[in-house]
């Protein structure tokens, strides 16, 4: 079975693909809502779910059919496309769903890619206080220039850094290698083992890089209003934006029923 099976006639060579990881406070699956939403754009694929946890429910404002773990939103003028993933990577499966998403990005003749995820705020430094998004352009992407992810040089978006690794008691990086070592993101999932991917391997081609968004678990709306509004600035999308419009899903329990007040007397 194909990793992407296309439900119409849509054409991916050339576009933007928005790419959200499931990770810290789901910020990333949150935005994306708010940018499928906003933008008006539709179904138009599914992915195999074969590497990630099982997940069915209702579609949007009772569309038919069922919502799947991976599917392809997309609309005709829009030249942005982005994945939904409802669903976390299965454990044993993560380098399988690695190599077949950049497998997928690099067959479909993207013009670039954004990833996108949350990090966990524990390891954050005291510089990284003034500001709650950052950027990692992977060291062997092409140039960014002539792609829409060039505007991430002239916005207040700095780079990403980790003050600490992921495991302090190894062996360190030289500094030869270290600007071509992925930084420790706690919290971010496979972000950082689809980015160093892409670092290791000659045949990706695509401009890519990561937005990465400091959060804390909880009631992240404001947190994915704010990353949504960063990525459509970045891709110049924000033009084609009106109002910032939530799915009609947002309002059903997002995050659970409310308590029974009568619980606190």
């Amino acid at each position: 079975m194909p990793f992407y099976i296309p439900k119409v006639d849509f054409s991916l060579a050339g576009k933007t693909l928005v790419v959200p990881i499931v990770s810290t406070g789901n910020v990333s699956q949150l935005a994306v809502d708010l940018l499928i939403a906003s933008l008006g754009l539709q179904h138009i694929g599914i992915f195999d779910p074969r590497d990630v946890i099982p997940v069915i429910a209702a579609r949007e404002d009772g569309e038919p059919g069922v919502t799947t773990p991976i599917e392809l939103y997309g609309k005709v003028g829009v030249d942005v496309v982005v994945i939904q993933q409802r669903s976390p990577v299965l454990k044993d499966r993560k380098q399988e769903f690695v190599d077949s998403l950049l497998e997928f990005i690099a067959s479909s003749g993207f013009g670039c890619v954004l990833f996108l995820s949350g990090v966990n705020p524990s390891n954050r430094s005291d510089a990284q206080m003034l500001v709650p998004t950052y950027h990692i352009i992977p060291f062997s992407s092409p140039s960014l220039q002539s792609t829409p992810l060039s505007s991430i040089s002239g916005l207040p978006i700095p780079a990403y850094s980790s003050p600490t690794t992921q495991y302090p008691l190894a062996d360190q990086p030289t500094a030869s290698s270290e600007s071509n070592v992925i930084p420790f993101i706690p919290g971010g999932g496979v972000t950082r083992r689809i980015l160093a991917a892409i670092s290791a391997s000659p045949a990706m081609k695509v401009p890519t890089a990561c937005l990465l968004q400091f959060v804390m678990e909880g009631d992240n709306r404001g947190d994915a209003h704010l990353l949504a509004a960063v990525v459509a600035k970045v891709l110049g999308a924000d033009t084609l934006i009106t109002e910032w419009k939530q799915p009609s899903s947002w309002q059903r329990g997002l995050f659970g029923a409310g308590h029974d007040q009568s619980l606190y007397g």
